[in-house]
């Protein structure tokens, strides 16, 4: 699964999860029927899995018996391959338990799409007999030197086949010991294959010219020569007549190719099968000849160009008539070559007169013909591999799970070992392993993890050797149904992408690239154009599943934040909790997700998000507030407020007026929030207040230091005013007229909490100085409050700047009269500066007072000292 496929990181801590969070792996469903839709996060029952376009088990019968030892054992179970499956009466009544545990709660949300089920990727034990036999005869019949990146050693590849404690995490069969070296013993008494090499003569370069115009007639004789050594070997050899493939091998194995006329650099792309018994005293061997035709002289010298050409003449004029000319040979012993081959040969002579006789090129396979196991005896070839694949992928990706590492989509060298044996003895084209390594991946990648990238060489091979004609009917059926599923699952999991895909998982943003882009790859298969006419255009799909999945989000994010107790506090931190969910989604969907959709598929995937969620947003917050409009309490009006700020964040992510098709279910949403607009001015104005008082209740009237004069409570009124435009900053009511208003009230409050603050910082220094005997102490503490007026002067004179009156003054200019902001804010703020005038005036005569009487006191002091002090003695 693609982690939601959960968080979408499908793991197998102990024993496999699927993409559902089910215990068990899911198991490929017997069901042809369409597929179940459920909700994204529940399971179905037992944490399995069934959909359509599955795969029927092979053999589909799961009340066989096990398999008998023995040719007939195997011989029963090939019946089997075809038989229908009817699943077990628990199985049916569990599924059908299922369906209408999933129709119930399907009823909870709307637009419910259908979700493809995968299929599974285990095998009975009938249908792991049959296989396990097909394998270990590939295995034990090998032939060719193996590629570098293969396994060489038979015995490693029966140890990966066979399930051995030591070898846990290369395991592909369950087979015990005993039941290994039973099926190892029955397949040896099989009876061998035929041996063939399947030779490919493609074409040839730069041969000898042996006709008058200075050209060959060319053609092939090629065959297998049983019973030689290497060559180089006997000291005849080189010396042996040209005539080595008719003087060494029987005519009726001898195979020969068309004569090209008149050229240098033939091209025959002919294949021929060649048979053998022993690969390790086996050689092929191949002559290249040029076809000499009875021609008149007069005829010759017609096509005569130069003196070499007479050289020629005369040269055939001394040979027999009719008798064709030798351009070179090409000699391998069968056990040198790979088991697939595709290189240019030198062309050797069998004299010394042209040494540089040119390059042949050919191509060579080892097949196997007449497979003695019950599946090649039973089955075609693309379908015993098909079967095959998918175990051995399914192995792979399972046994990277066990160990909590993901699969990269490459296969161990033993499996891919095994896989290759397998296709070149069956002769399996590159046209049908693509579509079996198709089928086979698709289905798996339903169930299991792993990227999906891996489908891309398959659907890029199919699309390159596509012809519809060389499938059987049951093929093209088996390939559209898996277009059909592969489609189908994709735009589910598309639909789910927010839990499937999770953003903290890093690779989640590669992962859905590359699926959409395995979606469009697929799409545009002409193979996929004409087995699945019906679909529509894939980015109309993905749209639909896009919008069905975000509406499908909502409802799912509605029902988490569901309160326990039905209160309309709680109510209201649902819808809070939801909206800004809703806003952090969105955001995702702006930075990650969007450019996503839009690289691959040019779909505006924030747009129609956006579109989505603020229409059922809307509908939402409208049906919360038409219950709690008539009860306004404190509580209320501040859950109404955060709620009014985050939907003005969410308003504000959505295009502007002149970028809109229509009509937005939030525009003029502030209106449904007028009702709370003086329970929110209360609010900031009580907060205010208290603040104010506790902040003056606190204070010392001592300095802050040095250079700062003013005392603790002006820092926090500074700190209050502050909050105050942040809060009309965070209102920012969009009707003009009504801005104003508010505008004026935040205004009025400000003032009145000046003056406030004037009486009870007074009265905050009349209580610290009563009963202070320290004149001294008094006039500083009084000091610090005309400072503190001060600084409370300057922060009222910030008001314009802080509330933004320049802009609303803009705004409101079309609907108030000339001079009217003027008179009212203006007019406000110069009576709150002049009151705070009067009151620094009034605190500075106080302090003089002060001053004064200690001055007089100060001076008759001096008077009545002596004269005898120094004046420098006087304190």
């Amino acid at each position: 699964m693609r982690q939601a496929r959960c968080p979408r990181r499908w793991t197998l801590p102990r024993a496999p999860v699927g993409r559902w969070g089910g215990a068990d792996p899911p198991t490929w469903s017997t069901s042809a029927s369409s597929p179940a839709e459920f909700l994204p996060g529940s399971q179905p029952a037992g944490g399995r899995k069934e959909g359509a376009g599955a795969w029927e088990p092979w053999p589909p019968n799961p009340k066989a018996a096990a398999p008998r030892r023995g040719r007939a054992g195997l011989a029963t179970m090939a019946t089997l391959f075809s038989q229908t499956q009817r699943r077990p009466p628990l199985l049916r009544q569990a599924i059908k338990i299922r369906r209408r545990r999933v129709r119930d709660l399907q009823e909870a949300l709307p637009h419910r799409a259908q979700e493809i089920e995968p299929t599974s990727h285990h095998l009975s034990p009938e249908e792991r007999a049959l296989l396990y036999e097909e394998a270990l005869y590939t295995v034990l019949y090998r032939l060719g030197q193996p590629e570098p990146t293969h396994v060489g050693e038979s015995s490693e590849l029966l140890r990966y086949l066979q399930e051995l404690p030591t070898l846990l995490h290369h395991q592909a069969f369950r087979m015990e010991p005993r039941e290994h070296e039973q099926m190892l013993q029955q397949v040896q008494e099989l009876e061998k294959p035929i041996f063939c090499l399947k030779a490919t003569v493609k074409q040839a370069k730069g041969i000898l010219g042996k006709d008058v115009s200075g050209f060959s007639d060319p053609y092939c004789l090629l065959g297998i020569e049983q019973g030689v050594g290497v060559p180089g070997d006997s000291p005849g050899l080189q010396q042996r007549q040209k005539a080595v493939v008719r003087h060494t091998i029987p005519e009726e194995q001898i195979h020969r190719t068309q004569v090209i006329t008149q050229t240098l650099n033939p091209v025959w792309d002919e294949t021929f099968i060649l048979e053998f018994e022993d690969i390790s005293n086996a050689s092929f061997r191949l002559d290249m000849w040029d076809m000499d035709t009875v021609e008149s002289v007069r005829q010759k010298l017609g096509e005569l160009t130069d003196l070499h050409g007479l050289r020629r003449i005369f040269k055939e004029v001394r040979k027999d008539k009719g008798q064709d000319d030798f351009l070179g040979n090409v000699v391998l012993r069968l056990q040198d070559l790979h088991c697939r081959e595709d290189q240019w040969y030198p062309l050797e002579p069998c004299t010394e007169t042209y040494p540089d006789r040119g390059q042949c090129h050919l191509q060579f396979q080892f097949i196997h013909k007449r497979r003695d196991t019950v599946a090649s005896r039973s089955q075609p070839s693309y379908t015993v591999h098909l079967r095959l694949l998918q175990q051995l992928v399914s192995h792979e990706v399972t046994q990277h799970q066990a160990g909590s590492t993901s699969w990269n989509g490459l296969l161990s060298p033993q499996a891919a070992t095994v896989l290759f044996l397998h296709s070149t003895q069956k002769d399996l084209s590159d046209f049908h392993q693509s579509m079996a390594q198709w089928l086979a991946y698709s289905r798996l990648y339903q169930s299991l993890e792993f990227p999906s990238s891996c489908l891309l060489y398959p659907i890029t091979s199919i699309e390159y050797q596509w012809i519809q004609g060389r499938l059987k009917a049951e093929q093209l059926e088996e390939l559209a149904a898996s277009f059909s599923s592969l489609l189908a699952y994709g735009l589910s999991l598309i639909r789910r992408f927010r839990s499937v895909f999770p953003l903290s998982v890093s690779d989640s943003p590669a992962r859905l690239q590359s699926l959409l882009r395995v979606l469009v790859q697929m799409c545009k298969m002409k193979a996929f154009g004409e087995l699945c006419p019906e679909r529509g255009p894939l980015p109309r799909l993905v749209t639909e599943a896009l919008q069905t999945g975000t509406t499908e989000w909502f409802h799912l994010k509605q029902q988490q934040y569901q309160p326990m107790v039905q209160g309309m506090l709680e109510a209201g931190k649902a819808l809070l909790n939801l909206v800004q969910d809703i806003i952090g989604d969105l955001h995702q969907c702006q930075r990650t997700w969007s450019k996503i959709f839009h690289n691959v598929l040019k779909i505006d995937l924030f747009s129609m998000a956006f579109l989505e969620l603020q229409w059922l947003v809307a509908k939402r917050v409208q049906d919360h507030i038409a219950v709690v409009s008539g009860a306004m309490t404190p509580e209320m009006g501040e859950s109404l407020f955060q709620l009014y700020v985050s939907l003005k964040e969410l308003y504000q992510l959505g295009p502007v007026l002149s970028e809109r098709d229509g009509v937005l279910a939030l525009d003029g949403f502030h209106h449904w929030f007028q009702p709370a607009i003086p329970s929110w001015l209360q609010k900031t104005y009580s907060v205010a207040l208290e603040r104010v008082q506790r902040s003056v209740q606190m204070d010392e009237l001592v300095p802050l230091g040095e250079l700062t004069k003013h005392s603790t409570s002006a820092v926090d009124l500074s700190t209050c005013f502050a909050q105050i435009s942040h809060t009309a900053q965070q209102l920012d009511w969009p009707d003009p007229e009504e801005a104003f208003m508010i505008t004026v009230k935040f205004v009025e409050d400000t003032c009145r909490l000046a003056l406030v603050y004037c009486s009870l910082i007074k009265a905050r220094a009349r209580e610290l100085s009563a009963g202070q005997k320290d004149q001294g102490q008094a006039a500083n503490m009084l000091c610090v409050v005309v400072n503190d007026m001060e600084q409370l002067r300057l922060v009222i004179g910030k008001l314009p700047t802080q509330l933004a009156w320049e802009a609303l003054e803009q705004r409101v200019g079309a609907v108030l009269e000339q001079g009217q902001l003027q008179n009212t804010l203006h007019a406000q703020l110069q009576g709150a500066l002049a009151g705070l005038g009067h009151e620094i005036r009034t605190g500075v005569r106080t302090l003089a007072e002060q001053l004064e009487v200690g001055i007089a006191k100060h001076i008759q002091k001096l008077v009545g000292i002596k004269e005898s002090v120094l004046p420098e003695d006087v304190s």
